[in-house]
């Protein structure tokens, strides 16, 4: 449990401290941090911080639909432009997308019934899946206009790319060792 809570810790830094956008361009730098806190950070921190997770988990199903919400949201123009332009978007954006995470997660590895869990991370696969790809296959960037930037299509894609990358194997592996389980303990 010590392992990953350091490991949660070193992740934030990787997420923070280098100059992603300089590297990368806005919108993937974005994303990679959008993914590396609700698909690295926040289940990290579960398994750190079992008791409290426990304390703070909400029914899954409930977490993945306030995610899916959450996400969505913060992917509309608006609201996604509001997180660029403004310190406090940002922050505000950063902070709910671990909350959601951390949500999640903390749903589904201690669910009654790790079925139930595996549901959860399943359909947060699934969402994160279709926002990557619309993300990938949108004809023009969604955002620059909104951003005051010049438009770039395969920075966007870049971040779709990136959220299919990681997201979509990380809930799906997620859900997958919560079925095992399942199955083993059927099977025993």
């Amino acid at each position: 449990m010590r392992l990953a809570g350091i490991s949660a810790l070193v992740l934030l830094a990787g997420l923070y401290l280098p100059p992603w956008e300089a590297w990368a361009g806005p919108f993937p730098a974005h994303m990679l941090r959008h993914m590396g806190l609700v698909a690295g950070v926040a289940p990290l921190m579960v398994l750190a911080w079992p008791g409290v997770a426990r304390r703070f988990a909400v029914p899954v199903m409930l977490a993945a639909v306030a995610e899916f919400a959450i996400v969505w949201a913060w992917h509309l123009p608006h609201l996604h432009g509001f997180a660029q332009l403004t310190f406090g978007g940002r922050v505000l954006e950063q902070m709910a997308f671990l909350a959601a995470g951390l949500a999640v997660w903390s749903g589904a590895l201690h669910a009654r019934q790790a079925l139930v869990g595996a549901g959860g991370l399943f359909l947060t696969s699934m969402h994160m899946t279709l926002l990557g790809a619309l993300l990938v296959l949108a004809p023009g960037d969604l955002y620059a206009e909104i951003c005051g930037r010049t438009p770039d299509l395969s920075g966007q894609q870049l971040g779709g790319i990136l959220m299919l990358a990681i997201g979509t194997p990380i809930y799906l592996v997620g859900a997958l060792v919560l079925a095992a389980r399942v199955v083993r303990e059927e099977t025993a």
